[in-house]
């Protein structure tokens, strides 16, 4: 195992936001790729209500597809108690909850204030931890709010010790509109940093709305994190936050990592395959700017061996 570990996020963020919906034999597929590629933390699906987002009403089927892969752990979203209980029925033994620190995007995604979704939130992870299920708590907007603007360190490390408290082992510090910068992302980090939490726990998953996204990882490795999310070809956004479109892409985390001898025990070819699955299931081109080089190089070889 590397001393970065990604998680793959592409299957459940990537997908989130997409108007195609792509079907559960397609969505298994991309599953099997990126197993293939090494990927050993994978978001599969998310089991909040179907008519919120439909692109996961097949979250039951696609778990029963999941195949056999040693030392992976699969991941689904959950948004409450009852969510768990459909994860649960699943077979889940990887959950992740999800709130914001800021009260203005908190109410859009999920119509309640931080205070209620906390509370929430806190139930979850502790039925979750008796349930011996691993934890990881989502905290959007870490790195500031679209409707509130700045978003304060401090709030957002009280909020993620609670929830290290109520049975989170992980928090991945979301920056849902890619408003972060290595200033801001610092002064995060170090807040949780001074609280006495340790790096290892905490992860960070930046959007590259702002083209931010690989100088935020590159700041947040600097300061002793290893824990990134990526989404393959940079498919993704959050679908309560415009103009939000675009994951940090893995293929361009892992060529910087590549370019510092960081291990990851991932392979890019068969990332890069999965991003051709995916913006081929999609019927579009995915932004990530490694996958369009691996596509337009695809494409000169394709020309080459055909000359």
């Amino acid at each position: 195992m590397g001393s970065v570990r990604v998680h793959e996020v592409c299957l459940r963020d990537g997908l989130q936001n997409e108007q195609t919906l792509v079907s559960t034999a397609d969505k298994a597929r991309v599953l099997r790729q990126l197993i293939a590629a090494g990927c050993k933390d994978i978001e599969v699906t998310s089991f909040v209500r179907p008519r919120m987002i439909p692109q996961f009403a097949d979250a039951r089927d696609l778990m029963a597809m999941i195949p056999e892969a040693d030392g992976v752990r699969f991941w689904v979203l959950v948004p409450n108690l009852k969510g768990l209980d459909r994860a649960l029925d699943s077979f889940t033994k990887h959950i992740a909850t999800f709130m914001s620190v800021s009260d203005a995007h908190n109410r859009r995604n999920v119509n309640r204030t931080v205070r209620e979704s906390l509370v929430g939130v806190s139930r979850v992870l502790r039925d979750a931890r008796l349930e011996g299920l691993g934890t990881r708590s989502y905290l959007s907007t870490a790195f500031g709010c679209p409707y509130e603007g700045f978003v304060s360190p401090q709030k957002t490390c009280e909020l993620g010790l609670a929830l290290l408290e109520a049975g989170a082992q992980t928090i991945a510090l979301g920056d849902t509109t890619g408003m972060g910068t290595p200033a801001v992302v610092s002064d995060v980090l170090q807040a949780f940093f001074d609280a006495g939490v340790a790096p290892e726990q905490l992860a960070v998953h930046f959007h590259d709305t702002r083209g931010t996204a690989l100088v935020n990882i590159h700041t947040s490795w600097s300061m002793g994190i290893r824990h990134f999310d990526g989404s393959v070809a940079g498919v993704g956004g959050c679908p309560y936050a415009h103009g939000a479109a675009g994951n940090a892409c893995t293929q361009d985390a892992i060529h910087l990592f590549n370019s510092m001898g960081e291990e990851h025990g991932l392979s890019m070819e068969e990332l890069c395959k999965a991003g051709e699955m995916l913006e081929r299931f999609l019927g579009r081109e995915l932004p990530g700017r490694y996958h369009r080089y691996w596509m337009g190089s695809r494409s000169t070889r394709v020309e080459s061996a055909r000359a």
